[in-house]
């Protein structure tokens, strides 16, 4: 809260700066108007504390860069200071370097104040203060440049014993969830015991908890200043009192009103006076009824009366339908235009609830925050505030000054009543003597942050803190000389007219602390022209008013100025392209081009409206002040429904709703042809069933990227027509907002279990961020190109920044102040920050007059972002004169709508710098050749592939020429990717035949183990195979072979979550023939015929993994041995040529010992033809070559060969190996069972062996041979 001082030495006049003068001791302001070198200024004055350049203080030491303190407001501000700073040091260094016999003169008329600077001391102090330059700019990144929270939260470490803070307590960037959780305390605690009508009152305004912390969010910063207001069950009850009382004080009146207001009436139509329906007998008897009724019932709150009748029965209407002489006068006539109003303000118990509650909910929020030792942002301002107002705050002061005695504010405009606190406490120089220096910057005319809690009040005592020391920085460096004087000239209008408050509404009789002071030019070399022709800085565009003259509605301004400034923007830029529009200066001219342009808005809804308007005319743009949290954006929506299809793949609904949304493209047509295809249903149910099985394997970000790759969604989104235009209005800002939702998703899933969980997540971001809890910038919406796109930029982002050309459409559109904008806050004439949580006594005049004080300094920020030329759209609104232009224009008198040209003319066009006309007329004009910059070429395929140097493989890895993957580390389950690869060649066969062939009924399902021929395909259904199969061994075959009934129910569980219950009897059939089946090895490929049943083996292993050390081995090398050993020397895919350094891992399905010897078992859902009669020998050998099952069982076998010659004290392979049997799932009623086997010679694992272990030989013999 400001203190209450009195403006007594509010009007010193400040006094242009000198750099090389300014004092470096004691307390000091700098107001600096917009571009005019403030950052320059700083530097400057930085480099004169480096050296300790103080001529009117010899006792002044040179200081460090970790002894000057310069704080400004945002990270960006603090890059670019410590950046700026830093050159100027190192430019500074390199002046001194010179010899002074090399110094050359300055021209007449030339500043060059590092030439003065060096001036200044003698030639055999230069290499010295060199020295001392170049070691400050070395050691700039240790520079105290900080944001006012970063320097805090450093002196609340630093200093944790003075300041009384914990040594350890965490800074959380988003704590909207315990302040969720203490609304919920508080609602449970006030709100649940009340009773139904208290709890019916309440609801009124207040739905939940969640609604109360959306309207408390900006309390609980006021709550110490808000009044102490009872709890909600006494405040209800008094406010009932107080609605009952003021309530019949009101209907006291109308009790006996309307009968008098009747008789009045019929007395004037018996005089002719009114004549027909609008003021009949019937009608007005009704009305008058109506209000007696409401008068004389105690429990009614408002008649209930029809807008005609509102109207109809006052002063101003009954005038109008009068047909002569005087109409009939009564209070009750002039009573009913306000009666609604009355009645409004009867007082309500909303105020003091959530006073209470705002109260409350601070002071358990910030004990909350003490006893988990955590604190946010705006706590480290208080808490450091606190800790120099506390028993050890001079102490700490004195370190802290010691530690930085000289402190440079930046932007202290925007300061705020703790932080100056902070800094007076810190730097009170009573003591004259004292070494240190306060050096406030700031401009008071770009104080627009009022939202963010900032106040020109407390920036205004800081200036009266500093007595003379006032100077002001008044050569502007950005604009031309037309612009500026443009600019002049549109704040002189208000500033110098008799009457009024001045231009920025601080005049009053005890002076202007905020004056408008006019600025001077340096200029610019160059110029903005069209046709050879330089344009008038400042363009004043004005709209006609609506029909009868009346004012423009704000809709039909914001669409019409939109499309207005949207073709003459078109104009220019065609122009541009044409080479008749640009800038001219001593290099020659430079096009115009789309980013030398900039649209300000005030908000979202006029950045679209632009932006669309631009859009339809072909020009991009790229908004570039989007606060908001992509959790909040359309792609949320629609991601959660494509989860949720993934989730569920099997809920056709829900597949159905992730297919409508509008991303995805399919059109009604597509839709509808899909969902009336059965076998086509089929099929994309089957895809999104892989694209769960690719989330459940890889995460949720590649099954994103997968689902939006099959859709091939980017390349519609960013695809371009043949004139350039976008094929997709926005395509770029979808896909951002998309990849960046699965990025933050797949973030969450480390830490989140299972699918529907992480769905769970989303929703549950998607309302914090309603609630207005965005979580960071992590999750703020993303700058989805950076390209030559036309800027559009809200007028608070820009402001710091600067655009060659700037176009100012809605530059009348303003939000007068309402009494629904809580807390409402003004100042009274002492500046004393008032708050309040109702409109009473004028209040909301009072907040809304400096709602326009802070637009017009928002004006003023938009009207110095130019360097050449500005463009501003005006039109007769309603309240024109309540707008920042409107009130330059005409003070508080309102302006007529027919009147508006005039009044510009008048107020404007005195300038020679500025043009009024009116607004161009919206064109078809498109902008023409863009499309040929944008479009995107093939991009390049690098063939190598770049690993660490030591990686993990797999056979899955391992490529076949013309294959599908790369020798990669391995990253997922390897019997998944097998199945899924395997899959993927079924189902692109299978999804050809249905989309080919018309929709056929599904075959009668069979009851028996046969019917698995007809089993889908797919990895989906692969890995359920294979997880029945590993389920079952784990179980016991033995025991799964006897216990139907839990084998039955083991399969019921996984199907119903599939919807496969039709196939719960054939698979529990089929399983238990497996298990008990005696599966015959016939003799041949090295091995010796036996039978083996399942349950009757009594050693075994499911899923045995192992882990093989690999040194070098080039895999090509592995390939020409296996080729030579086994199936005969048989044609197969060769591998490509990769080297594996490392380890070699794998998982084997079953690995179990029989008659003494040892197996290896592989299970394989390939559907290799549609009866028994498919799976031969010879078929099966074929897609184990086709497949290289070889290499896998090979590879399988030497882990196993690896294995037992540890473990086995006498092993042999020829006597302990039985080999490798690969069982085909679906051949098992067929004559060889599916089975096939294969023991390879012993040779072949020794070679493979050796060949692993890094025997380079062995790998250079097999190389040759091959």
């Amino acid at each position: 809260m400001n203190s209450p001082t009195s403006p007594v030495n509010a009007m010193h006049t400040p006094q242009p700066l000198d750099p090389l003068r300014f004092l470096l001791s004691g307390r000091s302001l700098i107001e600096a108007s917009a571009g005019t070198g403030k950052t320059f200024t700083i530097a400057m004055l930085y480099v004169r504390l480096v050296l300790g350049h103080d001529p009117s203080n010899d006792g002044m030491r040179p200081l460090t860069p970790p002894e000057i303190l310069v704080v400004t407001f945002t990270d960006a501000a603090t890059k670019e200071l410590r950046d700026r700073i830093r050159a100027r040091l190192t430019e500074a260094a390199a002046y001194f370097q010179v010899e002074p016999d090399a110094v050359e003169p300055l021209a007449p008329g030339e500043v060059d104040l590092l030439h003065a600077l060096r001036g200044e001391y003698p030639p055999h102090e230069w290499p010295a203060c060199a020295r001392r330059l170049q070691l400050a700019a070395e050691w700039m990144d240790e520079a105290a440049v900080s944001t006012i929270h970063g320097w805090c939260n450093r002196m609340l470490r630093e200093h944790a014993f003075d300041s009384d803070s914990l040594f350890t307590q965490t800074l959380e960037t988003d704590q909207s969830e315990l302040l969720a959780e203490v609304v919920r305390d508080y609602w449970r605690t006030f709100m649940a015991p009340l009773g139904a009508a208290d709890a019916a009152t309440i609801a009124e305004r207040v739905s939940g908890p969640r609604d109360l912390q959306k309207k408390l969010r900006n309390l609980i910063a006021v709550a110490p200043l808000l009044s102490d207001a009872s709890a909600p069950t006494a405040a209800l009850e008094e406010a009932r009192d107080k609605h009952a009382r003021g309530l019949a004080e009101i209907k006291a009146r109308w009790q006996v009103w309307p009968v008098e207001m009747k008789e009045l009436l019929d007395e004037a139509r018996a005089a002719g006076q009114y004549v027909g329906a609008h003021v009949g007998q019937a009608n007005c008897d009704r009305w008058l009824k109506e209000l007696s009724a409401w008068a004389n019932d105690p429990l009614k709150i408002e008649p209930s009366l029809t807008p005609t009748a509102w109207g109809r029965l006052t002063p101003a209407e009954l005038a109008q339908y009068c047909q002569h002489g005087t109409p009939p006068a009564h209070p009750g006539f002039d009573a009913l235009m306000t009666l609604r109003t009355e009645l409004a303000a009867l007082p309500t118990a909303h105020g003091d609830v959530l006073s209470h509650a705002a109260r409350w909910v601070a002071e358990r929020f910030s004990a909350e925050q003490a006893r988990r030792a955590q604190m946010g942002f705006d706590d480290l301002l208080t808490r450091l505030d606190a800790a120099l107002h506390g028993p050890n705050g001079e102490r700490l002061a004195d370190i802290i000054r010691s530690q930085f005695p000289v402190a440079l504010i930046d932007e202290f405009q925007d300061t705020d009543p703790v932080q100056y606190r902070i800094f007076n406490a810190v730097y009170r120089l009573a003591d004259e003597h004292e070494k240190s220096a306060l050096i406030l910057i700031g401009d008071p005319k770009q104080a627009i942050y009022a939202f963010r809690g900032a106040d020109i009040y407390t920036y205004l005592a800081a200036r009266r803190s500093c007595g003379t020391q006032l100077y002001t920085l008044a050569k502007n460096f950005r604009s031309t000389h037309a612009m500026v004087e443009a600019t002049n000239h549109c704040f002189n209008v208000a500033e110098q007219r008799n009457e009024g408050d001045g231009a920025f509404l601080f005049r009053s009789g005890d002076g202007n602390p905020v004056p408008f002071i006019n600025v001077s030019a340096q200029g610019r070399d160059d110029a903005f022209v069209v046709d050879g022709v330089p344009l008038r800085a400042l363009t004043a565009w004005w709209l006609p008013p609506g029909d009868d003259n009346k004012p423009l509605a704000k809709t039909a301004y914001i669409e019409q100025m939109a499309a207005s400034c949207a073709t003459e923007m078109v104009r220019l830029l065609n122009l541009g392209q044409r080479g008749t529009a640009g800038f001219v200066g001593d290099d020659g001219q430079r096009p115009l081009r789309p980013a030398d342009m900039a649209v300000l808005v005030n908000n979202r809804q006029e950045a679209d409206a632009i932006r669309k308007a631009l859009a339809a005319r072909n020009v991009r743009t790229v908004y570039l002040s989007d606060k908001d949290s992509v959790f909040q954006s359309a792609q949320a929506a629609e991601l959660q429904h494509w989860l949720a299809a993934c989730a569920d793949p099997n809920d056709g609904r829900l597949v159905r709703t992730a297919l409508a949304t509008s991303t995805l493209g399919l059109g009604w047509t597509e839709l509808d042809a899909l969902y009336s295809n059965e076998m086509a249903w089929e099929a994309c149910v089957l895809q999104f069933r892989g694209y769960r099985e690719c989330w459940r394997r890889q995460g949720v970000l590649p099954m994103l990227r997968r689902l939006l790759n099959d859709f091939r969604v980017p390349a519609r989104l960013l695809g371009l027509h043949a004139d350039g235009a976008q094929s997709v209005q926005g395509g770029e800002r979808i896909l951002t907002d998309v990849l960046h939702l699965a990025e933050l998703l797949q973030q969450a899933s480390t830490m989140i279990e299972g699918e529907h969980g992480l769905i769970r997540y989303l929703v549950e971001q998607r309302e914090a961020s309603e609630d207005g809890n965005g979580g960071g910038d992590v999750r703020q919406i993303r700058l989805e190109s950076d390209g030559d796109l036309v800027k559009v930029v809200t007028i608070h982002k820009s402001k710091g920044l600067e655009y060659p050309l700037v176009f100012l459409p809605f530059v009348c559109a303003h939000r007068p102040a309402e009494a629904k904008d809580l807390p409402l806050k003004w100042h009274d004439a002492d500046r004393m920050l008032h708050v309040a949580l109702a409109d009473a006594d004028g209040v909301l005049q009072k907040v809304d007059n400096e709602r326009l004080g802070e637009d017009l300094r928002k004006l003023y920020v938009a009207l110095t972002r130019a360097r050449y030329a500005t463009w501003i759209g005006i039109a007769p609104l309603k309240d024109l004169e309540r707008s920042a232009i409107g009130y330059l224009l005409s003070g508080r008198q309102p302006v007529v709508a027919g009147e508006l040209e005039r009044c510009l003319e008048k107020g404007l066009g005195a300038s020679a710098n500025i043009a009024v006309m009116p607004a161009p007329e919206s064109g078809d004009e498109r902008l023409a050749q863009q499309g040929a910059e944008f479009r995107h070429g093939k991009a390049r395929e690098s063939d190598c592939v770049v690993r660490e140097p030591w990686w993990v493989a797999s056979y899955s890895s391992m490529k076949t020429i013309g294959g599908g993957q790369h020798a990669a580390p391995d990253t997922s389950s390897e019997d998944g990717f097998i199945e899924a690869r395997d899959a993927e060649i079924e189902i692109d066969d299978e999804k050809a035949a249905l989309f080919a062939e018309p929709a056929r009924r599904a075959p009668a399902m069979q009851s028996n183990a046969r019917a698995l021929h007809d089993f889908p395909r797919g990895s989906d259904q692969g890995s359920f195979l294979h997880d029945m199969l590993e389920w079952a061994a784990k179980q016991g075959f033995d025991q799964v072979a006897t216990d139907a009934q839990s084998l039955r129910e083991a399969i019921a569980r996984r199907c119903s979550v599939r919807g496969w219950e039709r196939w719960i009897t054939p698979l529990t059939e089929w399983v238990q023939q497996i298990v008990s089946t005696p599966l015959v090895l016939n003799e041949g490929h090295g091995i010796r015929a036996t039978s083996i049943k399942l349950s009757e083996l009594r050693t075994s292993i499911a899923e045995m993994e192992f882990w093989l050390a690999v040194h070098r081995v080039d895999t090509a090398a592995i390939d020409q041995l296996v080729r030579e050993y086994t199936l005969a020397r048989a044609e197969r895919p060769a591998l490509e040529s990769a080297q594996l350094n490392g380890m070699l891992k794998g998982f084997m399905d079953l690995v179990f010992e029989h008659e003494g010897r040892y197996y290896v078992a592989d299970y394989k859902s390939n559907w290799l033809g549609s009866d028994d009669e498919a799976y031969t020998a010879e078929a099966m050998c074929a897609q184990i070559l086709r497949s290289r099952y070889d290499l896998q069982y090979v590879l399988y076998l030497l882990a196993l060969h690896r294995l037992l010659k540890a473990r086995q004290p006498d092993y042999d392979y020829d006597k302990h190996i039985g080999g490798a049997v690969y069982l085909f799932l679906r051949g098992l009623n067929a004559s060889t069972q599916g089975v096939y086997a294969e023991r390879p010679p012993r040779e072949l694992i020794e070679r493979l062996d050796a060949l692993f272990a890094g025997d380079t030989d062995a790998q250079l013999a097999d190389m040759e041979e091959a």
